[in-house]
């Protein structure tokens, strides 16, 4: 499992499969509650090539309880705490009865769904819910002999993130799961003493296991964070003093504010990553600034689900002036193959993006119970990733936006959000958005809620006419994925809806105005 069994996983949380192990252990006893946990998933009746739906309050013990189910030959799928009951229930629909690992919260949660009829058993993972196997009273179990698959064979299930909608179901398998490590090993290289490498990524995201595969094969010290929260992160970089931090770009976003904190949480770290999602120049440079290394490093991959790293750059804070966030990256040496795909028949450019498309064999086998909706992004070899882009003549590949959001008279509402978060360092969130009219609204949350200076924002927006008048909402508001990105079309949708029963509010309004005067008259 690991190169050097002693090396220490440290955790911000206690695991509901296994209390008893505590926040901190080695990797020859994580192997060996891995081990334990697989024995009973088999004693339970898990069975090679069944699927295992894992939905269950986030910590560790996710990651733990799939490497278990991957280990008796089965298929772990991993779906995310943060989705409501209706979204899961489709799921398991989709997987055709599968086991389900859950727990009584999850449970409660899923009270309108018919879990009995879309799951061949439930399992609970701690304590005893009547009508489920209980994982806890299976201790003991004998334990079983690994089941390898074949590289091609499905290894696991994720889901996308679901902005548009029900989440597609990502089949991951051994051959593209293994081929996404490569860009990782380049930055893992760079590191030439062992320091404690801080994840703070959805235990049910492909890329804690990618993540996990390599600090595992390094063997390297590792703190593992299920609490973002700024406070919290805070607090546990202070204590363990990490070298390395990956983390969302939406996490590392909210942890600005930490670059002023006197305890210096990020003075220790060297080398930040982030990997998929877009993030904000500002975001990046207030992180460098913080760190007390000589030439700290930002590492940003772009990517997605469907076909794991794509590009990759470094950000170095002495050019941070020179920033620009649509430049996602270059192409790696070995690693995957890049290319932008025309929308009107003319060349991609800067005025006129394109497709952007990517091959190699890291790419996702197929969606589960939706082949057809797979193959319409398969070109050949290549997959289309809905994002709108170019490339420079220095290769340099720049990401305008997911074509979904694309909203007419503005080029990358991306690049509009850097532009003004630059400007504004008050603003905690900022997303353009289509209005009813199509029209670009701008959604803002303040650091801590705060009201927003109109002044400021007019002035800040002062050479961008075409912005319509922003809508303040609290960040709680917002509506986000399990990776915390805000679900645009959704945000769209509820703003459209707010507005219009303003307008009709008004419009009644002025109707029992005009009846009073006339009446009056």
């Amino acid at each position: 499992m690991a190169r050097n069994p002693s090396t220490e996983l440290t955790l911000d949380h206690d695991l509901d499969a296994v209390p008893e192990m505590g926040r901190h252990l080695t990797v020859a006893e994580l192997a060996e509650h891995v081990d334990d946990l697989a024995g009973r998933l088999w004693t339970a009746g898990v069975r090679a090539g069944e699927h295992v739906a894992i939905h269950k309050s986030a910590n560790f013990d996710v990651w733990m309880l799939a490497t278990a189910a991957a280990q008796t030959g089965a298929v772990p799928v991993m779906l995310s705490p943060a989705l409501d009951g209706a979204t899961v229930g489709a799921l398991l629909e989709r997987l055709d009865r599968p086991h389900l690992l859950s727990d009584a919260t999850k449970l409660d949660a899923l009270g309108e769904v018919p879990v009995g009829d879309l799951t061949k058993q439930v399992i609970t993972v701690a304590g005893s819910v009547p009508g489920t196997v209980s994982l806890a009273e299976l201790d003991g179990s004998a334990r079983v002999r690994p089941v390898l698959n074949g590289p091609d064979d499905p290894a696991m299930i994720t889901h996308t993130s679901g902005t548009t909608g029900i989440p597609k179901l990502i089949v991951h398998t051994p051959r593209s799961m293994g081929t996404r490590l490569r860009p990782q090993w380049w930055l893992l290289s760079l590191i030439r003493k062992q320091e404690t490498v801080a994840i703070d990524v959805p235990f049910v995201h492909s890329r804690t296991f990618a993540a996990m595969s390599l600090v595992l094969l390094k063997a390297m010290p590792t703190l593992l964070l299920n609490d973002p929260e700024p406070e919290q992160a805070a607090e546990s970089f202070v204590r363990h003093r990490p070298g390395l931090v990956e983390a969302l770009p939406n996490a590392l976003m909210a942890w600005e504010k930490l670059a002023d904190d006197p305890r210096k949480p990020f003075s220790s770290i060297r080398y930040f990553s982030s990997t998929f999602d877009a993030i904000h120049p500002r975001t990046i440079g207030r992180i460098l600034d913080s760190s007390d290394r000589r030439m700290p490093l930002f590492v940003q991959i772009y990517g997605q689900s469907e076909v794991g790293p794509a590009v990759g750059r470094f950000y170095l804070r002495r050019f941070l002036d020179r920033a620009n966030g649509r430049c996602v990256g270059w192409t790696m040496p070995g690693c995957a193959k890049v290319r932008v795909v025309s929308r009107d028949g003319n060349p991609p450019s800067k005025n006129n993006p394109g497709h952007i498309e990517v091959a190699w064999p890291g790419l996702a086998k197929t969606y589960h119970g939706e082949a057809q909706r797979y193959a319409t992004n398969r070109y050949g070899d290549w997959w289309r990733t809905g994002d709108i882009g170019y490339r420079t003549r220095l290769g340099c590949l720049h990401m305008f936006d997911r074509e979904i959001d694309m909203i007419d008279g503005v080029r990358s509402t991306l690049e509009v959000e850097d532009l003004i978060l630059d400007r504004l360092e008050e603003l905690g969130e900022l997303v353009l958005v289509r209005g009813s009219e199509s029209e670009p609204i701008p959604v803002l949350c303040t650091n801590d809620d705060q009201p927003l200076d109109r002044q400021r924002w007019h002035a800040a927006v002062g050479d961008l006419p075409q912005l319509a008048e922003p809508v303040q909402l609290p960040e709680a508001e917002l509506p986000r994925t399990a990776t915390l990105k805000v679900q645009r079309v959704e945000l769209s949708r509820t703003l459209r809806e707010r507005i219009g029963r303003a307008r009709d509010v008004s419009a009644d309004e002025c109707g029992e105005r005009t009846a009073r005067n006339g009446a009056s008259q």
